[in-house]
């Protein structure tokens, strides 16, 4: 399992009781939203490198462009992993074992925290 299928399980079985349908969508959305902001700090920093480096790679618009698609992909990606049989052994797995449970306050907060790395490193590039 990796940390990704932890955090979306902590997500999960917090918004399970209270928004029993709506729990999976808001976890998607949590896993992809925390996938795209890393996608987006790594993009950025290169970027950034890049441009240190007097290296001209792609145009502005081809670069969000790319993340665009990139961001598609990996919510289609989350939504056909996690829907599926996948998210039943993630579920089995978890509640055989004890697992950690992360407070749902930071775990919010980290998307937020990685999008404000993602601005320092554009300000300093």
């Amino acid at each position: 399992m990796t940390l990704s299928d932890t955090l979306f399980y902590n997500i999960f079985s917090h918004y399970k009781p209270k928004l029993k349908q709506k729990a999976n969508n808001i976890a998607v959305v949590y896993i992809t939203l925390l996938q795209v902001s890393l996608l987006l700090l790594l993009g950025v920093f290169f970027s950034g490198f890049f441009r240190q480096m007097n290296m001209v790679t792609m145009s502005s618009f081809e670069a969000w462009t790319l993340f665009m698609l990139a961001a598609i992909f990996i919510y289609f990606k989350n939504w056909m992993q996690y829907t599926g049989k996948r998210r039943m052994m993630i579920n089995a797995k978890m509640n055989k074992k004890k697992s950690n449970t992360y407070n749902i306050y930071l775990l919010w907060l980290l998307p937020v925290a990685i999008l404000g790395l993602t601005y320092v490193v554009f300000q300093a590039s």
